[in-house]
């Protein structure tokens, strides 16, 4: 009976450890000289659950950060405009707090 009411508490804290881990709010992508986005390779846990990325690396291009779009914010078109806006804000390497126009420039969540 001992060991049932352990394995239970058990059970519970690491359910309740999952349920408060970090929501990741930025990610890495890669640019081209154009703005315009290449594939980028990230490392990942096994886990469905557990959503991080360990490291991301870009075989072409520049790595830059980005945000990750918040619930209910739509990523930008993939337009001309935006590949102009994100070569010029790339510079700094980050397009973390940069817009087009009135919205954020960020990425939808990538799915496991």
């Amino acid at each position: 009976m001992k060991t049932l009411v352990l394995t239970m508490v058990f059970a519970l804290s690491s359910v309740v450890a999952l349920a408060a881990a970090p929501v990741q709010t930025k990610t890495q992508i890669c640019l081209d000289v154009s703005g315009s986005t290449l594939p980028v390779v990230c490392t990942v846990p096994s886990s469905r659950l557990d959503r991080r990325e360990y490291h991301c690396q870009c075989p072409q291009g520049l790595r830059v950060d980005v945000d990750i779009c918040p619930t209910g914010v739509k990523a930008p078109i993939e337009n001309l405009a935006l590949d102009h806006v994100r070569r010029v804000a790339a510079r700094d390497g980050s397009l973390l707090g940069d817009h087009i126009g009135d919205r954020p420039i960020c990425v939808d969540p990538r799915n496991p």
